[in-house]
């Protein structure tokens, strides 16, 4: 699986903003990836140190439109930790 295909898009919420000021950085990852393809793909995009990835599933919420329902996608997130002398990875420009 290429890099791009790894990382899909990063994660962009309140927690995940604190989070990076401990160097902490969630991304929606591919569902089949695993924590070792998940560490080199972001190594080669961000060209940047890991220091440790946490990997969690999320489940499809149930959704409802009208007498219809359905699930959402899964989908898998990954916290990625980088190591102190590693840079940032910057997501908008300052």
């Amino acid at each position: 699986m290429d890099a791009q295909d790894v990382i899909k898009r990063p994660v962009i919420t309140e927690a995940s903003m604190v989070a990076q000021e401990d160097k902490k950085f969630t991304f929606e990852v591919d569902v089949r990836a695993s924590k070792t393809e998940v560490k080199k793909a972001v190594e080669e995009i961000f060209d940047v140190k890991v220091r440790k990835v946490n990997i969690m599933n999320v489940r499809g919420k149930l959704k409802r439109q009208g007498k219809f329902a359905g699930y959402t996608k899964k989908r898998r997130k990954a916290i990625v930790s980088l190591t102190a002398d590693s840079k940032e990875i910057q997501f908008f420009e300052a």
